[in-house]
């Protein structure tokens, strides 16, 4: 550096400006129109989270509270815990075989 020279650093912010809410949209949007479950088409998807196996069902097209009912008849049978979540049904482990005889029973279709 030469003498008498400034050093010119930027790092990218100014003291004057304000502090701003960062808007996200939301995942995806919960659909409104309520099906029987012999409309539905569900698939399934497996996902790890944690190093844990995760398997995901749905999407369902159901009032919550007759999710709920459905959800709390197959965590019962299963024997494992789950939640449901932007119309999908998250289920504790590997389980799909299971899973689809019991929707199957409950009279819900599956995509091939």
């Amino acid at each position: 550096m030469a003498r008498g020279k400034k050093l010119d650093l930027f790092i990218g912010a100014d003291i004057k400006d304000e502090w701003a809410e960062v808007q996200t949209p939301k995942k995806a949007k919960v659909s409104s129109n309520i099906e029987e479950p012999s409309k539905h088409f569900l698939v399934f998807k497996r996902e790890k989270r944690r190093g844990k196996v995760v398997t995901l069902v749905g999407e369902f097209h159901l009032k919550k509270e007759d999710a709920n009912a459905v959800l709390k008849h197959i965590k019962k049978k299963l024997g494992c815990g789950g939640s449901y979540k932007e119309n999908w049904m998250e289920f504790q482990g590997e389980i799909q075989e299971k899973l689809r005889d019991l929707l199957l029973k409950e009279n819900f279709r599956f995509k091939k």
